[in-house]
């Protein structure tokens, strides 16, 4: 074998095994604590918790839409109507060509001067990050930067602008005490942004996000293939496809709670994401 096909088996190997192993570790229980269960009583009554929402013309922040979740997110967000502006925040203007998205607002800010760009981040009464990327893309300090400065930073601004009820999407096992970085640092951003004291403020830590990403991660691409060669019962309690979370994201939103701090596992997305059929406007 030639030494450029070599390396390429290696990587491809490499590769292999290190989507096993975010596999496994994606395996191990996860310990939410308490509040993490939600009861699914009165979720009947979505339909017109969705339309009590709507006479509330409140406004809403996006960080992320240009990525998977984000993006399923604006469609979701826009076909239900539930808002009576919608803003995205990011570092570049997204090309958004149909009917739909023709009243959408876009700010493009650099994280990296975050503190110019505060008046992007003001009057929204709602606030959805989804932000993130990953170390093979950005490295290891790109990825806290992005991971955890700016989702920090994004939601300080927040906060200061009046936002209300934020929204953060985390990952299933985040824990700021483990070895490995990836939970390390969306269980560190978790905690700080919780320091903050949004009046409300929702975790969503989904597994393995099932979904066909424009952007091409081999590594990924392997675990979810390889949750979808498992039975569903057993395959649901470690992945969830993109548009579960994103209901269960929106579902959740539109039921008043007096918790300051509510963590959605993957069974809650799970079960609140399958609720109902979102009733379009």
């Amino acid at each position: 074998m030639s030494r450029p096909a070599a390396l390429s088996a290696a990587a491809a190997a490499a590769a292999g095994v290190a989507a096993l192993v975010a596999a496994l570790l994606l395996l191990q229980p996860e310990n939410v604590g308490p509040g993490a269960s939600l009861s699914m009583a009165g979720t009947e009554a979505l339909p017109k918790l969705r339309e009590d929402f709507r006479m509330q013309n409140k406004s809403v922040f996006i960080l992320g839409a240009s990525g998977e979740t984000g993006r399923v997110l604006l469609k979701e967000i826009l076909e239900q109507g539930l808002f009576s502006k919608v803003t995205l925040i990011g570092r570049r203007k997204l090309t958004l060509d149909e009917e739909a998205y023709k009243n959408v607002n876009q700010e493009v800010v650099d994280f990296e001067k975050l503190d110019d760009y505060a008046s992007a981040f003001q009057g929204h009464d709602v606030g959805f990050c989804c932000l993130g990327t990953t170390r093979k893309k950005a490295g290891a300090e790109g990825f806290v930067r992005v991971d955890r400065d700016y989702v920090l930073k994004s939601a300080e601004l927040a906060k200061s602008g009046g936002c209300k009820h934020f929204n953060l999407l985390s990952s299933k096992g985040a824990d700021k005490s483990s070895n490995f970085l990836y939970l390390q640092v969306k269980g560190e951003v978790e905690a700080r942004v919780e320091e903050l004291k949004f009046d409300r403020y929702s975790i969503f830590r989904p597994g393995v996000l099932l979904c066909d990403r424009q952007e091409s991660r081999p590594g990924e691409w392997l675990v979810r293939k390889f949750f979808g060669s498992l039975p569903e019962s057993w395959a649901s309690g470690h992945s969830v496809p993109v548009i579960t979370v994103v209901r269960a994201m929106l579902n959740n939103m539109v039921r008043p709670s007096d918790a300051k701090k509510e963590l959605l596992d993957n069974k809650a997305i799970h079960d609140l994401g399958k609720a109902d059929d979102p009733l379009k406007p």
